[in-house]
């Protein structure tokens, strides 16, 4: 048999059509959507930047410790006597004739170079230090609650999308179903065995299902949009979204036996923070102590009017103590305490919290696990009537009232039990990061 030339062209289109849109597919796994939001997500990237400021302050902090050099250098010319004859006396150029009042128009270029260190600093370096070094342990801390944060949204996006194209496959169901019901019917009042307000009633079923269809698929586009939002990237033009049927990621997600919240990121970076301002009340303290600092300086001066040049050098300790400042001191000492004492009622409002979250994600586990339960045998019940119905109907032993709800209880279960499965999932990834574990385990680093 040979096949007529415009139905190989149709075929030939199909199949080219099928290739080119796998081509654009893009087929995601959830750990590859994890690895994807790590490194792309704003979020993520705000949390790594952090950590790049608080080691800039540990770096700051640790200058105390480091001697500091400083060069200089100016012209200066003056017809003052006492900076005129500073300069001459710096030049080496003083002699019998020089009239103190009027020594004339005197020039000098100087160089300078010092050497400073701090040899005490009344605790204040140490202190500061310190405290920069929990800054920066806190801020990793953020980094690991914010992977945390972020993996959860990802599984929420992950699967609302799966959700939503879950609805589309059973609404699709639903149209089929009601497509033949209709055929039936047709058949029936044809034959005059049916009314035409049943027929007219299945048709408007029918109908009202491929409204909902639309504004499934519609929210199945949206949801796809939002995962590439979470994944901070740019959905590419003409791309098509795909997951792995099976991901042995989500599958792999299991739920923690401990309850225990003392591995959260969140709350060993806030003992982090406790401990920064307690090193910043000791650092508010040492401004009460003396400071002493070592330094040593060489100069050397030339002067074009004189024709002389001189060098000369200078080193010494310096002692400073601060003996009363209008209660300056004692103002910052009580801001630091007080912000000492905010970081402690800080630290148990977050135990606290995150004692009631982990209860609350631990119920909300249950929960969904016993709808699971329920909707799986909901989705067998709701099958096997709709079989028997459609069954009666087609010979007509069924109102068409009657054959309309069954399909719609039938809808209605199979979206139940994808929404149940998804919300399992979900919860048991919720309560992974309320007890302080990631997630979903990724099966590399991340940098």
């Amino acid at each position: 048999m040979r096949i007529p030339l415009p139905a190989r062209l149709t075929a030939v289109a199909v199949m080219a059509l099928s290739l080119s849109v796998r081509a654009n597919a893009e087929v995601w796994t959830l750990d590859h959507a994890v690895r994807t939001a790590l490194e792309h997500s704003p979020d993520a990237r705000i949390a790594r930047l952090r950590i790049d400021g608080a080691d800039a302050l540990i770096e700051q902090a640790r200058s105390a410790w480091m001697p500091q050099l400083s060069l200089s250098g100016r012209y200066t010319e003056t017809n003052s006597p006492m900076m005129a004859f500073g300069s001459i006396l710096n030049q080496r150029a003083f002699g019998p004739t020089i009239d103190f009042n009027h020594p004339g128009t005197i020039d000098d270029l100087n160089v300078t170079g010092t050497i400073a260190y701090n040899l005490y600093g009344g605790g204040r370096p140490t202190a500061g230090l310190q405290a920069a070094k929990a800054g920066a342990r806190a801020a990793q801390f953020d980094l690991k609650a914010a992977r945390h944060e972020l993996g959860v949204e990802v599984v929420k996006a992950y699967l609302n999308v799966r959700k939503a194209r879950e609805a589309v496959v059973a609404l699709r169901a639903g149209v089929d179903a009601y497509d033949a019901a209709v055929k039936v019917a047709r058949a029936r009042f044809e034959a005059g065995s049916l009314l035409k307000a049943d027929l007219l009633s299945l048709e408007v079923q029918r109908s009202q299902t491929r409204e909902m269809l639309v504004a499934a698929r519609h929210g199945a586009q949206l949801a796809a949009h939002a995962f590439y939002y979470v994944l901070g990237i740019r959905e590419q033009p003409g791309a098509i979204l795909e997951f792995q049927p099976h991901d042995p990621a989500l599958a792999a997600m299991t739920d923690p036996k401990t309850r225990d919240v003392s591995l959260r990121p969140e709350l060993e970076g806030v003992k982090e923070r406790v401990r920064a301002a307690e090193a910043m009340v000791r650092a508010a303290r040492g401004a009460r102590r003396p400071v002493v600092n070592a330094f040593a300086s060489a100069q050397a001066d030339k002067g074009y009017q004189t024709g002389r040049d001189a060098n000369s050098w200078m080193a010494g300790v310096t002692v400073d103590m601060n003996v009363f400042d209008g209660g300056l001191t004692a103002g910052k000492i009580r801001l630091a305490k007080a912000e000492l004492a905010q970081a402690q009622e800080m630290e148990r409002k977050l135990e606290l919290g995150l004692d009631l979250q982990v209860q609350q994600a631990s119920q909300a586990l249950d929960d969904a696990r016993e709808r699971l339960s329920v909707s799986a045998q909901s989705v067998a019940q709701a099958q096997e009537s709709a079989s028997l119905t459609r069954a009666r109907f087609d010979k007509g032993d069924l109102l068409t009232a009657d054959l309309i709800g069954v399909e719609s209880r039938l809808i209605e279960a199979r979206m139940r039990r994808f929404v149940a499965e998804a919300d399992e999932r979900q919860a048991v990834a919720e309560l992974r990061n309320a007890v302080g574990y990631a997630p979903v385990e990724i099966t590399q680093s991340h940098p």
